[in-house]
């Protein structure tokens, strides 16, 4: 019977105007791959002169936690350390480009118009919901530094060093391995903080439809903890604290467009 329902569900998305944009959208990607790779370029080109700054920043003793130094254990590790980050931020950049490409092709893509012009839809003009999901998405990326730096970090730096030195070990912690840890819950934090940007996108312009959606809730919880952990730093607090809050956004943003949206709007004379 649960076989049944999830094989069900996702004929209905594969159906829907999302699953005929999902399977044309590796065809986009090849198209502009030379582009997403240039982005990642300028990512990494303009972030690598900082991240000797950054990791400064982020060894300063009064954000260590009591009793804890920080070593280097080969000649390398540090220049690895920045290629690691400087690479992070390409990434970034181009996943934020990456978002806002299914968005306006989203809107523009045949089944999605057929899907407007069947009920006879009139869709937001695109330059504010452009400026509008330009700006969401920068304040929800603070929200999950903030949620990241002053919540996770300081919480799960703490309980890792005391249940080591409960044990009578010295907390001496290799350079590569804190600051991959910091921007893991980082970089995980940002990801997930974009859910109801994501899932409000889809819905507003009918690429999916909210009950599709409701109907996948079990995987989309499911894959909220599999993001926490190829994000996240490889222990269950970690993974928990980064799925949550994903879990969280993406109900409350069905809810939103619940109270505000009827599921088939009533077509525009």
């Amino acid at each position: 019977m649960m076989s049944g329902g999830v094989e069900d569900s996702i004929n209905r998305l594969m159906a829907s105007p999302g699953g005929a944009l999902l399977a044309s959208f590796q065809l986009a990607v090849q198209r502009h791959f030379k582009v997403y790779a240039a982005l990642f370029l300028v990512g990494f080109m303009t972030s690598f002169p900082v991240t000797a700054t950054v990791v400064e920043w982020l060894i300063s003793s009064d954000r260590l936690p009591s009793g804890v130094d920080i070593i280097v254990v080969s000649p390398v590790e540090f220049l690895f350390l920045q290629l690691r980050m400087a690479a992070s931020f390409g990434l970034f950049i181009v996943g934020v480009v990456f978002v806002m490409h299914v968005a306006i092709r989203g809107r523009h893509h045949e089944a999605v118009q057929a899907r407007i012009a069947e009920l006879n839809l009139v869709l937001p003009k695109p330059g504010p919901t452009t400026v509008l999901t330009a700006f969401s998405v920068a304040v929800l990326a603070l929200a999950g530094v903030v949620y990241a730096w002053e919540g996770l970090t300081p919480l799960l730096l703490t309980y890792l060093t005391e249940d080591a030195q409960r044990v009578g070990l010295s907390t001496e912690w290799r350079l590569s391995g804190y600051v991959g840890f910091v921007l893991s819950l980082v970089l995980a934090s940002v990801i997930g903080f974009q859910t109801p940007v994501i899932t409000t996108l889809a819905l507003r312009l009918y690429i999916v439809e909210r009950a599709v959606l409701r109907s996948l809730r079990r995987h989309v919880w499911f894959a909220a903890f599999v993001l926490g952990a190829l994000l996240s730093p490889p222990d269950p607090l970690s993974l928990f604290l980064v799925a949550l809050p994903v879990i969280v956004l993406f109900e409350a943003a069905l809810m939103v467009d619940g109270w505000i949206r009827d599921e088939t709007p009533a077509p525009v004379p």
